[in-house]
């Protein structure tokens, strides 16, 4: 009896939105999988599987891995880190048993699969085992500023990345030294990120951009007052002054 082999693991970054900024790369080995494995929340879809779907064939394998819970009560209850470690083993099995019978699985990510991808839980639970490749995506923190048509560095600047589910103490200390910055995780997280800017002097260079490369896609100064909310794919960018 001969022995199967196992089929190989892409991870791929399939970028911020756009469907024509998937690299060739990872457009290749999405052709090359016969599982396309995907994140999704209770309503479904997915924003991965949305940049996706033109360039998905008749005979892909879908296989959609549901999030028990993506933000709200249930997120920031005790449980929540096992309910995760729990969905995260349990979706890894269902991919595992794919890889097991030889077929290649592309788990897509939105973005980048290691900056803040949630293919990084996968990635560690299955790439010792199977045969994995790995590839990068353009993330939000790039096409913000290309959006905002207002450029992130230059020159000796320094950009950080703070994720605003920080505490606003440590929130303000990062951009207090910070040349140039993008908040990732606004969501509920935008009033209290307005309220560090405008403590520091900065809320008049920071601006909100959301949905960047999708339909809905909205750009607007934090110093607006109707900026009370953001969508799920927002940042806020602060630029670097405008190089001369």
């Amino acid at each position: 009896m001969t022995e199967t082999t196992p089929g190989k693991l892409y991870g791929l970054g399939v970028g911020p939105g756009d469907p024509e900024l998937i690299s060739m790369k990872s457009y290749r080995l999405l052709q090359e999988s016969q599982v396309v494995a995907y994140p999704t929340g209770r309503a479904g879809g997915g924003n991965a599987l949305s940049i996706v779907e033109p360039h998905l064939r008749e005979d892909h394998i879908m296989l959609p891995m549901m999030y028990p819970a993506t933000a709200g009560k249930v997120a920031d209850s005790p449980e929540y880190p096992q309910l995760m470690t729990d969905f995260y083993d349990d979706t890894a099995n269902e991919i595992a048993a794919h890889l097991d019978t030889g077929r290649n699985v592309a788990l897509i990510c939105q973005g980048d699969p290691f900056f803040y991808g949630s293919y990084m839980y996968w990635h560690a639970r299955l790439a010792e085992k199977y045969d994995t490749t790995v590839v990068p995506g353009i993330s939000s923190v790039m096409t913000g500023p290309v959006v905002l048509g207002k450029p992130l560095c230059h020159r000796t600047d320094t950009v950080t990345v703070i994720p605003a589910t920080l505490s606003e103490e440590e929130i303000e200390a990062r951009l207090k030294v910070a040349d140039s910055a993008v908040l990732m995780k606004l969501g509920r997280t935008l009033p209290k990120v307005r309220r560090v800017l405008k403590r520091i002097g900065r809320l008049d260079e920071a601006w909100l951009v959301e949905r960047a490369t999708m339909e809905g896609e909205r750009v607007i100064p934090m110093t607006d007052d109707s900026v009370e909310k953001a969508g799920y794919f927002s940042i806020c960018v602060l630029p670097c002054k405008t190089p001369v």
